[in-house]
C-alpha cells in the first residue's frame, strides 16, 4: 500500500503519497521534492496558469519511463478543483469534449504535483468564469534546434526575433524550454488564434529568408539538421506550450526558466541555459517573476 500523509494546503486537506519515491534517478530528486518545488514556486507560477486549461504530462514511475499526457480530469479529482468542459477536436480517445483542469490556486497545484504531473502545458488563451473561450492574449514562437544546433543557436535567433517584434511595437520575453530549445513570448491583443498564427508564420518566414543557413520555418523534420526551427504553429488554438516555471522530464529536474535578454545574449554553451528547480527558486528570490509583463494587456498585432 502506498505511504500517505495528509496535509492542509490553503484550507484544503490533501493526501500526499509516495513522497520518497525517486522520480529523477540521475539526481535522486524525489516526488516530495517535486511537490515542494511546486508549492514554493506557486506565487510566481500560478498567475501564468490561471484561467488556462492545462494538459499535464505525468510520470508516476519517473522520468526514465515514457510518461503520458493527461488532459481529462482523472477519476477522483476533488470537487473543489476547477474544471472546464471544452470541445476536443481530434481527440485520440474519441471524446467529443474534455474536462480540463484549471490550476488557479495553491491546493490545486499541489494536488497536480502529487499526481506526478511533472510537466504542465498551457494554451495561449484563457477561459472566462463560465468556461467561455477567450481570444489569445499571448504570442509564442518556439525555437527548436536540430542537431547539431543547440540552444546557443536558438539564443541567436531569439535575439533577432526580439528586434523584429520591437519594430512592430511589441515587447518580448524569453525562457528556456527546460529541454533543448527556448521560447519567445509577447503579450498581445487579438480577435482569434488565426491572427496570431498568421503573424507568427510571417515572422518565421522572414527570419528564414534573412538567414536560410540557420533558420527554417517549414515543419518537415528532414529540413532541420543544424538549424533552428521557428515553430509558429504553437499559436494554433489546439496547441499548448510548456508553462513558465514548469519542471521538465529530463535527466535532471530542469525547469522552463524565464531569462533576461542579457542572459540570452550570454549563452555560449547549452549548460549556460540549464536551471534546476533549486536554481529557479533562488532566481525568483533574487529577480522576482521575469515573466510578469506577460500578465499585462498587450498591443494589437499589426
Amino acid at each position: 500500500m502506498a505511504e500517505r500523509s495528509t496535509v492542509d494546503v490553503g484550507g484544503r486537506r490533501l493526501a500526499l503519497s509516495n513522497l520518497d519515491k525517486v522520480l529523477y534517478p540521475k539526481s535522486g530528486f524525489t516526488k516530495g521534492e517535486v511537490v515542494d518545488y511546486y508549492a514554493r514556486i506557486a506565487e510566481v507560477m500560478l498567475p501564468h496558469l490561471a484561467e488556462r486549461p492545462l494538459s499535464f504530462k505525468r510520470y508516476p514511475d519517473g522520468v526514465e519511463t515514457s510518461g503520458f499526457f493527461a488532459k481529462n480530469a482523472p477519476r477522483g479529482t476533488p470537487e473543489w478543483v476547477r474544471t472546464v468542459n471544452l470541445p476536443a477536436p481530434g481527440s485520440g480517445m474519441n471524446r467529443e469534449t474534455i474536462d480540463y483542469v484549471v490550476v488557479s490556486d495553491l491546493p490545486t497545484l499541489v494536488w497536480a504535483a502529487n499526481l506526478a504531473a511533472l510537466e504542465m502545458h498551457v494554451p495561449q488563451w484563457t477561459v472566462g468564469p463560465r468556461g467561455g473561450v477567450r481570444a489569445p492574449d499571448l504570442l509564442v514562437l518556439d525555437l527548436d534546434p536540430g542537431d547539431p544546433a543547440t540552444i546557443v543557436e536558438c539564443a541567436q535567433v531569439g535575439l533577432r526575433l526580439r528586434d523584429r517584434l520591437a519594430q512592430d511595437g511589441i515587447d518580448s520575453l524569453a525562457k528556456t524550454s527546460g529541454s533543448k530549445g527556448m521560447q519567445v513570448y509577447a503579450a498581445v491583443s487579438t480577435s482569434s488564434d488565426g491572427q496570431t498564427s498568421a503573424y507568427a508564420h510571417e515572422l518565421a518566414r522572414e527570419l528564414e529568408a534573412a538567414d536560410p543557413v540557420l533558420v527554417v520555418s517549414k515543419m518537415a523534420k528532414n529540413l532541420r539538421g543544424g538549424k533552428v526551427f521557428v515553430d509558429w504553429s504553437q499559436n494554433n488554438g489546439a496547441k499548448t506550450t510548456v508553462a513558465p516555471y514548469s519542471l521538465r522530464a529530463r535527466p535532471e529536474p530542469w525547469v522552463s526558466t524565464p531569462l533576461t535578454w542579457d542572459e540570452v545574449a550570454a549563452i555560449a554553451r547549452p549548460a549556460d541555459a540549464r536551471y534546476r528547480a533549486p536554481d529557479v527558486l533562488d532566481r525568483v528570490a533574487e529577480h522576482g517573476d521575469l515573466f510578469a509583463p506577460l500578465l499585462e494587456t498587450g498591443p494589437s498585432l499589426p
